[in-house]
């Protein structure tokens, strides 16, 4: 037997597994909760002014990303901490915040790569189901953990659980509570003002969804100074690259755009969570740009699957527990929403 060379947390982890990334251009992609519009014509201009600097290290603190949110969200730039997207910024908070065999809490069904991230560190994940109605489970408040992780809107679901019900999360807990808002730009509100209110709240965000700039790789964390400079220990030294931090300033600087795009998914989703309904789906209310929906009585969730990817279709089906019985559905754009619909048609045979 080959000797490993790894530690023991590594050898027993079972790494993430993204979304399937198409190498031709015929699918309909609905599998990876991508924006379908583009991102500001304002990041185009920014990362073509930084083409003829590329031979020069970024700014280590992507300080202009940085301000940019401060004054978006009312805070100072000590508030701010930028990463490689958020999934960077999650595992910067299990590295610096869990020692090994220390538990961090969740509501669970949810982003599969917290317990992933925990296992990687030799801690403990301690997931607390979520009740009938998605509401924050009574077992999740008063925790000792070390990191409680709440993703909100929820990924898989799309469901939202209020801010005042987070707040009272957050003031029940013995550690740290990251709410993780990736989705949030597509929610009614969301829990930013907890970030300033709560010193034991981290809020994260991503550029990735509503900012359509998923291939950048760029997200940021709000938080007290105290956590902030925590998190800033282990930041690798240049974790945003030149053309990212010019490109996420200048999405930052467009709300109007972004807005815009928001406002599109959302309708798309309204009408594409009817027309699932209509079919004999059931579908759960979404505050995110993806649906979770069950097929009708007769179909399963992974034939629904199945079918789709033979018709150049993609969605998420993910075999785990009780949402094997369920497909994720990202929110495209119209186009490719009714495709989508036609070929649920003929599955169905409606």
């Amino acid at each position: 037997m080959t000797r490993s060379y790894f530690r023991k947390a590594i050898e027993r982890t079972e790494a993430y597994t993204p979304g399937y990334q198409p190498k031709v251009a015929d699918y309909v992609k609905l599998n990876t909760n991508e924006n379908p519009y583009p991102p500001s014509p304002r990041v185009l201009e920014a990362i073509r002014a930084e083409l003829t600097r590329l031979g020069r290290y970024p700014d280590p603190t992507s300080d202009p990303v940085r301000h940019e949110v401060a004054k978006l969200f009312d805070v100072k730039i000590d508030n701010v901490l930028v990463g490689n997207g958020s999934d960077e910024l999650l595992s910067m908070v299990v590295r610096a915040m869990v020692d090994a065999g220390e538990t961090v809490s969740f509501p669970s069904p949810t982003y599969t790569l917290y317990e992933v991230l925990v296992s990687l560190q030799g801690g403990m994940s301690v997931p607390v189901e979520f009740p009938e109605d998605w509401s924050l489970p009574e077992g999740l408040f008063g925790n000792d953990s070390a990191v409680t992780f709440l993703s909100n809107p929820n990924s898989p679901t799309g469901t939202f659980v209020p801010p005042e019900e987070v707040s009272r999360l957050a003031g029940s807990l013995g550690g740290v509570l990251v709410i993780d808002e990736a989705y949030v730009d597509f929610a009614e509100t969301h829990c930013m003002t907890l970030a300033r209110e709560c010193e034991n709240v981290l809020v994260l965000r991503t550029l990735s969804k509503s900012y359509s700039l998923a291939g950048l790789r760029l997200g940021f964390a709000v938080g007290n100074p105290g956590l902030i400079a925590g998190l800033m220990k282990v930041k690798d030294s240049y974790n945003a690259g030149r053309l990212a931090i010019a490109g996420g300033a200048a999405a930052l600087a467009d709300q109007a755009h972004m807005l815009a795009n928001v406002r599109k998914v959302k309708a798309t989703r309204a009408r594409l969570a009817g027309e699932l309904d209509a079919l004999g789906f059931s579908t759960l209310p979404s505050q995110a740009n993806f649906v979770l929906t069950r097929p009708p009585e007769g179909l399963t969730a992974r034939t629904y699957y199945e079918k789709l990817w033979e018709k150049l279709i993609l969605v998420r089906w993910l075999d785990e527990s009780w949402v094997r019985k369920y497909v994720r559905i990202t929110v495209g754009a119209d186009d490719e929403i009714d495709r989508l619909l036609a070929a649920t048609r003929e599955i169905v045979k409606v």
